[in-house]
């Protein structure tokens, strides 16, 4: 059980009052681990400046990063939330569940993005050269390339901070992960 309350706005620094203002006008609601960002008067700001920053990835293609990452550090938070923000972004529940696997049998150019999310996360940075490259020859750029690892450290922040402090989810639950054939 979590030993970290969630603050609530009246219990927040005013700069962090104001972003829970912003958060509240275009989401509806202020989530529970950004919220838990603002125990610390700097990080909630700090944390969406990294993960709005410009990035050579489109939305559908951070989500790609975002599950497959969020699945191998075992995030119920991070997986619930952007099984969420997949489907906005107009992937249906079986092919969330692949991309939490590492793969996209779907999309030649998404399995290769998958895949290199999947094997950084579980090597820890130390990406298998094979897929480094087979990520190179479907297309993708070098650009790409630094864009999905600064996007793995982003994710790898929050999926840290749930599982420390176990705040509760606000999102509807993630599916199980099923065996996914490859």
């Amino acid at each position: 059980m979590s030993t970290f309350n969630v603050p609530t706005r009246e219990e927040v620094t005013v700069a962090n009052q104001a972003i829970f203002d912003n958060l509240n006008n275009a989401l509806g609601f202020v989530p529970n681990l950004y919220a838990t960002y603002a125990h610390s008067q700097n990080a909630l700001g700090n944390y969406l400046a990294l993960s709005g920053a410009k990035t050579s990835l489109n939305a559908k293609q951070k989500e790609v990063v975002n599950l497959a990452v969020s699945q191998v550090n075992e995030c119920l938070y991070c997986l619930a939330a952007h099984t969420a923000i997949g489907k906005m972004n107009g992937f249906n529940d079986a092919q969330i569940l692949e991309l939490r696997a590492g793969q996209a049998s779907f999309d030649h150019k998404l399995d290769a993005l998958a895949k290199l999310a999947k094997n950084m996360t579980e090597n820890r940075g130390a990406t298998d050269a094979a897929v480094v490259t087979d990520f190179l020859n479907a297309g993708w750029t070098k650009e790409h390339l630094i864009d999905t690892i600064v996007l793995v450290g982003d994710k790898t922040i929050s999926n840290y901070l749930h599982k420390t402090t176990n705040v509760p989810v606000d999102f509807p639950a993630a599916l199980p992960l099923e065996t996914v054939s490859a």
